[in-house]
């Protein structure tokens, strides 16, 4: 039969562990939300400088120089609500530093950088999509969205239903990138090609395996 006193022993252990448990617990989380903010900085994500590269069309967009002085950061759009889901991202989105590191495609080289760029750009529409574009809806209220012209507000209201923003509103921040549906792999390589003065065929050759 055990004692008053181990009784007591065990309980005030109990009661340490929880102590220092929920105190551990209240740290990590604390750690995680700072964790958060500075990575989905601007700061933070062109260190890298394949970013920097998609960063400068970026610094041109409405969604940088607003007017209402509201400016929108990486993270503000790219990354979850929520400590977790913030987290989960953060985790998942470690493969794209990854390839930036051990991949044979050189991202700092804005040519390779913009050939590679429509695959990226597809990605990013399909996780916008998985989420229901739930990080627009951070700075953007539906039932607030009147648009400039009477229209605006009314196909909001009405042909929203079952779609995400960028069902219909890509290319608002990054350099355009066509829809993958009408997306053409030899258009894209041509215009790279012009861009970069490149020799015809050259962006294909980059691109193959």
């Amino acid at each position: 039969m055990s004692s008053p006193f181990n009784i007591l022993f065990i309980t005030r252990n109990v009661l340490i562990a929880l102590v220092i448990g929920g105190f551990g617990g209240m740290g990590f989380i604390l750690f995680l939300i700072e964790f958060d903010h500075h990575t989905s900085s601007e700061e933070f994500c062109t260190t890298c400088h394949s970013m920097e590269l998609v960063a400068l069309p970026y610094r041109q967009s409405s969604h940088y120089n607003p007017e209402s002085g509201v400016r929108a950061s990486c993270g503000d759009c790219h990354v979850s609500e929520g400590v977790l889901m913030a987290t989960w991202d953060h985790t998942m989105g470690s493969k794209d530093l990854f390839k930036q590191l051990f991949s044979s495609v050189d991202y700092d080289d804005p040519v390779e950088n913009l050939l590679h760029l429509p695959q990226a750009a597809f990605a990013a529409r399909e996780w916008f999509r998985a989420r229901q574009s739930s990080t627009c809806s951070r700075c953007h209220t539906l039932e607030a969205i009147m648009g400039d012209r009477p229209a605006i507000a009314q196909i909001h209201r009405e042909e929203s239903g079952g779609k995400s923003c960028v069902d219909c509103h890509i290319n608002l921040v990054h350099r355009p990138v066509p829809s993958r549906k009408t997306f053409n792999q030899e258009r894209w390589n041509r215009m790279v090609e012009e861009e970069f003065n490149l020799a015809t065929g050259e962006a294909a050759k980059r691109l193959a395996p």
